[in-house]
């Protein structure tokens, strides 16, 4: 009998330990939600082109930014916009004129059917090589475009897109959607000529979502608009998951299925891969990183908005969903911080932006990748559609001192948005967001 009360009392309290425990890891988990509030601050003009998120990296000690887009586009024309502008600090690179801005030297759009740079190209993050003391060691994570018309479909590798039902692009009925991808550049002089090593990760046509359902006037489908930050051996890539969760078939189409697979999605690549990175990515599944570069992954399920509160897949006009996340560590709140925008209408309509958080430092570990917070409205401004929201350092002594840059930040930063009108579009700041533990 002593010996089945120990027994009993041993039981009884390991219960209860476990039980304190899951009630602490559960509190712990309701509980975490960093305060912030936006203060106005005096407007900052951006007086350059900036259609993607602000790439940027400390060369030495100077700041320098690579805003703009480079390449082929058959609805817009041949851009040159890619350009670095420098600065003792971000508010000084961010007040540059434009013709203070420099091209770089870029890879040359090659011909179809040859491997290389097809369509256009936009830096969206800059990853700077730690092993290089000088800096000068670059590699921009870049969105690229493309189209039936400039990467036609080639059977035997399985790339490129059908020119059949595509569905409507952004400048008209004849005008083509795109398809996004996200690949890799690398510069050794500190981003003044840059090489192109390859494809990070994309979607292949079996993915395409085509008419009669694609009817958003976006993307046809296809991965971009990221934000990638550097942990450990990897680098982990956030993006924008617009393709169908499978081979897209006019005949079985569910809306619902489309929408289960959308939203933003993490992928990540060893640091060590960047010089050679085509196919060596991979996707989060579901319960860990081994989907390949170009399969099926599953997106982050506490960032995709429910259905009963206005979510919905990315090729209905009436569909919502979060895009182009910019991904940031905190120093003073001690974890991610991730804004984003908001699509509720089509060619990308919505006038907010949202705020959500990680505090797992280690996002390789377990689900660590996946606790972000349910997305907080930041900031609604009704008539304006806003884009490519970002937190950026300022020229304060400690963002010099600690060469803070948008993907490392303390408790203070400048909020910057693409706001787009019917007569022109501004990137721009109006706010400074300030954390509290």
């Amino acid at each position: 009998m002593e010996y089945m009360r120990q027994s009993y009392y041993l039981l009884l309290t390991g219960l209860l330990t476990f039980g304190i425990a899951c009630q602490k890891a559960a509190n712990e988990s309701t509980t975490f939600s960093p305060k912030f509030k936006l203060i106005p601050a005096d407007t900052v003009h951006f007086n350059n082109f900036v259609d993607c998120n602000m790439a940027e990296a400390w060369v030495g000690d100077t700041f320098r930014i690579f805003p703009g887009k480079y390449g082929e586009d058959p609805l817009w024309g041949e851009a040159h916009d890619l350009k670095f502008a420098d600065g003792r600090h971000a508010e000084e690179a961010f007040h540059r004129k434009a013709e203070e801005f420099t091209e770089p030297k870029m890879p040359p759009n090659v011909p179809i059917g040859q491997e290389g740079l097809h369509g256009a190209a936009w830096f969206e993050t800059v990853y700077q090589d730690p092993k290089d003391a000088s800096g000068k060691t670059l590699y921009a994570v870049y969105h690229n475009e493309n189209y039936p018309s400039t990467l036609p479909y080639d059977a035997k590798t399985g790339q490129g897109y059908i020119d059949h039902k595509w569905p409507e692009g952004l400048t008209g009925p004849k005008s083509p959607a795109a398809v996004c991808r996200i690949g890799i550049m690398k510069s050794t002089d500190g981003g003044r000529s840059w090489d192109n090593k390859g494809l990070f990760i994309e979607d292949l046509q079996p993915r395409m979502i085509l008419k009669p359902h694609n009817t958003s006037k976006t993307f046809a489908g296809g991965v971009g608009d990221p934000s990638a930050v550097a942990v450990g051996d990897y680098l982990y890539l956030f993006y924008g998951e617009y393709g169908f969760p499978g081979v897209y078939d006019e005949a079985t189409y569910q809306r619902e299925e489309e929408y289960k697979g959308q939203c933003i999605s993490v992928a990540r690549i060893a640091l060590n891969d960047l010089d050679n990175p085509a196919g060596k990515a991979l996707r989060w599944n579901g319960k860990e990183f081994s989907a390949a570069y170009n399969g099926f992954g599953a997106p982050i399920a506490s960032l995709q908005i429910p259905v009963g509160e206005g979510g919905g897949p990315a090729s209905s006009p009436t569909g919502g969903f979060h895009w182009g996340p910019s991904v940031s560590w905190n120093t003073y709140l001690n974890c991610w911080v991730m804004l984003m925008g908001k699509v509720t209408s089509t060619s990308w309509q919505g006038s907010s932006v949202y705020i959500s958080f990680n505090k797992n430092k280690d996002l390789g570990e377990g689900k660590n990748s996946q606790e972000w917070t349910k997305p907080q409205l930041l900031l609604d401004k009704p008539g304006f559609i806003m884009w490519y929201p970002s937190l950026q350092p300022m020229n304060t002594p400690e963002d010099i001192a600690q060469k803070h840059t948008c993907m490392r930040l303390g408790q203070k930063a400048r909020l910057y948005i693409k706001y787009i009108k019917p007569e022109k579009s501004d990137y721009m700041s109006e706010y400074v967001i300030e954390f509290e533990k």
